[in-house]
């Protein structure tokens, strides 16, 4: 079921799980990533009950995920995996662009969405932009989702993150703000692996597993608000 093979000398493709109730939707999936050396498909499972035990037992690097299935939607397993496998990435593939499934989709811990009529290049693009570590969302988005957030989470009793320092609250912000990598060294005038340190702080900090989480999190604690290091 795997890709093809790399070459000597080449790092180990990405693992990835395809999960959606219909079996021509995988099949076509497959089809599109059977192109990338970089991923191989290590599994498919046709309903959430299925993804989350698959997962449990695969460990992949990532899943594509469909939003709406029988025996446990893609909500409902996409929290269940990221419970058990925080470093998993979930990317929730979906017919339409509804901002109220991508909320609930980034608050169960989902990297981002991908619609279903996206292309061959558009997928592979969207996965290795999330196996990166970057973020699906556009700046626009990003922020209305995370004021949204900001909005109608009451303050959660939970336990404070380990202090950031004023640069990596600098750069949390600018993540939560759906900036790159690249935009965010550009903007701070440092390279782009130094964003990246920053980042890793931060995700390792805040006990989350990517930067979407990051700035979830920050928003649930209050760190983008207070405008201070905590």
């Amino acid at each position: 079921m795997s890709g093809e093979k790399p070459r000597a000398g080449q790092p180990a493709p990405a693992r990835v799980v395809i999960v959606d109730d219909h079996e021509l939707a995988r099949a076509g999936l497959r089809a599109m990533l059977s192109a990338a050396r970089s991923l191989a498909v290590v599994g498919e499972a046709a309903n959430g009950r299925e993804a989350v035990a698959l997962c449990r037992r695969l460990k992949p690097d990532l899943v594509l995920m469909d939003m709406r299935m029988p025996d446990e939607d893609g909500l409902v397993a996409t929290r269940a995996i990221k419970e058990r496998s925080p470093a998993t990435a979930v990317i929730i593939v979906t017919m339409h662009a509804n901002p109220e499934y991508l909320f609930e989709a980034l608050k169960a811990g989902a990297a981002g969405y991908l619609l279903k009529d996206a292309t061959q290049r558009e997928l592979i693009s969207a996965i290795r932009t999330v196996l990166r570590g970057e973020s699906l969302l556009n700046g626009e988005l990003a922020t209305k989702l995370l004021q949204r957030l900001a909005r109608e989470t009451a303050r959660k009793d939970l336990s404070a993150p380990e202090r950031l320092t004023a640069r990596e609250l600098e750069v949390l912000r600018l993540v939560a703000a759906g900036r790159t990598n690249r935009q965010i060294a550009s903007q701070l005038f440092v390279s782009v692996g130094t964003v990246k340190v920053h980042v890793e702080h931060i995700i390792s900090k805040l006990g989350v597993s990517d930067r979407t989480e990051a700035a979830v999190r920050a928003v649930e604690v209050g760190l983008l608000t207070e405008g201070r290091a905590r």
